[in-house]
């Protein structure tokens, strides 16, 4: 006698939890991530509305201010900047059966899975590296140690001028620079999920160690934690599934959709991955990128001691 209709089947479990295993790897690294940084803001991407980076000055009027006068206004501005539309991202991996065939499914879909996996977050952090680099606080210091200094203190710096205060201050840095600096000395690197870090290094809570493609040597990139924002598409409360298109996803903030299928036309195992986030800063001129070399600022003249 035949199974009845709609039974579920041993694949379709191994197809769903897979699916789930997908997102779920996904999700835990970018909230490890997030715990690294110690706050990342998470905002879920709204209809019509546009991805914007801010700039904010004041221009203080004198506070002298004689008895009874009006007190003069100073002038605050917030310039924003278009940074990008959010855009739905969409990813295809398919498998041959006659791959499967040769090499066995943990090598050609499990072992695809997590190298398609980690491009797709490589594809984020890679953008969010570059924009980085396009931070306005810039300057130009003698050593690498005083680069990591003058960029700390420039984005607290940053921040009291706009009334703002900052939990924790983050760091990127070639990682070539931090082992010339460090020599011999022994310290701590860890690693998780891709990203390579060390923890309460020069007065910072954390500094990511980079490669030459993401930042160059002699530059360091310091900004306030609380200035990152991490900005997305949700696939799981869109109108994807009632039009047809459903996808896996996990956890509350939901950042990837994944969907897998045997495709029996063709005789491949399919899978698809829809995603809509970046990484960037709600304050573009909080983020100090220093070089070391080029012109470097003149040291203020000593002042003479009263006598």
């Amino acid at each position: 006698m035949a199974a009845k209709e709609n039974l579920t089947m041993t694949a379709d479990v191994q197809v769903k939890a897979r699916e789930i295993d997908f997102v779920t790897r996904f999700n835990r690294n970018w909230e490890h991530l997030r715990q690294v940084l110690g706050i990342m803001r998470p905002i879920r991407k709204q209809p019509g509305v546009m991805l914007k980076s801010k700039s904010a000055a004041v221009t203080l009027q004198s506070g002298e201010v004689g008895e009874g006068e009006e007190i003069p206004y100073s002038k605050a501005t917030v310039t924003e900047k278009d940074y990008e539309e959010m855009s739905i991202e969409k990813y295809a991996k398919a498998v041959s059966i006659e791959n499967i065939k040769d090499h066995g499914y943990e090598v050609s879909v499990a072992q695809t899975d997590e190298a398609f996996l980690y491009e797709l977050q490589t594809n984020v952090t890679d953008r969010f590296y570059k924009y980085l680099n396009t931070g306005t606080l810039t300057a130009n210091e003698t050593t690498w140690q005083r680069a990591l200094a003058i960029a700390k203190g420039s984005v607290i710096n940053k921040f009291k001028k706009m009334h703002r205060t900052s939990t924790g201050i983050v760091g990127f840095a070639n990682v070539m620079d931090l082992y010339d600096y460090l020599g011999s000395a022994e310290i701590t690197v860890q690693s998780a999920f891709g990203f390579q870090y060390i923890k309460n290094f020069l007065g910072f809570d954390t500094i990511f160690l980079l490669s030459e493609d993401e930042v160059k040597r002699g530059r360091v990139i310091a900004t306030p934690v609380d200035n990152i924002v991490l900005y997305y598409v949700d696939p799981a409360t869109s109108d994807f599934a009632r039009a047809g298109l459903s996808f896996t996803t996990d956890g509350d903030t939901n950042l990837i959709g994944f969907h897998t299928q045997g495709n029996y036309n063709t005789a491949v195992s399919e899978c698809f991955a829809i995603m809509g986030m970046t990484l960037f800063a709600e304050y573009l001129d909080a983020i100090a990128v220093i070089d070391v070399g080029g012109t470097v600022p003149a040291a203020a003249p000593a002042k003479a001691s009263a006598k």
